[in-house]
């Protein structure tokens, strides 16, 4: 693929995919503001931005099998856990900004989480194994990501045990 057109579609990817979350979030507002049909147009084109972003993906030639992703995954991780959300909570520390360093801090924290089980499946897999995986709770609030049961209060954010998402 010449270069012109890879830049192009990394930009799409990433365009769809901001647009995909966005819209996401959108409907979450929508449906607490008591207008579910928003929220459901919201969420069906969504979907239609992550169709869109998956086959941008797919061209770059970005998806490899299993233990390359989990490699991706956990390359990813490691990123935001050592260098990203450090350098970007010190700016935030810098300029005062509580809110933008509450936010970070809470992605710190679960990211920490999701390079250690992102670590697991693929030693698992480099034993020729499947991950043996509990249900996965999620913090709604902070992110904050357990197995096998949630806690009574999420040690992060404080939430309540039946606050998290069940996966």
């Amino acid at each position: 693929m010449r270069k012109m057109t890879e830049d192009n579609l990394n930009g799409a990817f990433a365009g769809e995919s901001q647009a995909h979350m966005k819209y996401l979030v959108f409907a979450d507002k929508a449906e607490n503001e008591g207008r579910p049909n928003v929220a459901r147009l919201f969420r069906a084109i969504a979907y239609a931005e992550r169709v869109h972003a998956t086959g941008h993906f797919n061209k770059l030639g970005l998806l490899g099998g299993t233990a390359d992703n989990l490699q991706e995954a956990i390359d990813g991780e490691t990123y935001e856990v050592e260098e990203m959300y450090p350098a970007f909570r010190a700016v935030a520390e810098l300029q005062g900004e509580k809110g933008a360093l509450q936010s970070i801090n809470f992605a710190f924290e679960a990211e920490k989480i999701h390079a250690g089980m992102y670590q697991k499946a693929k030693q698992e897999m480099e034993s020729g194994n499947d991950i043996k995986l509990g249900a996965v709770y999620i913090c709604p609030v902070c992110g904050h990501t357990v197995e096998d049961e949630a806690p009574d209060r999420c040690p992060v954010c404080g939430a309540t045990r039946d606050k998290f998402k069940k996966y």
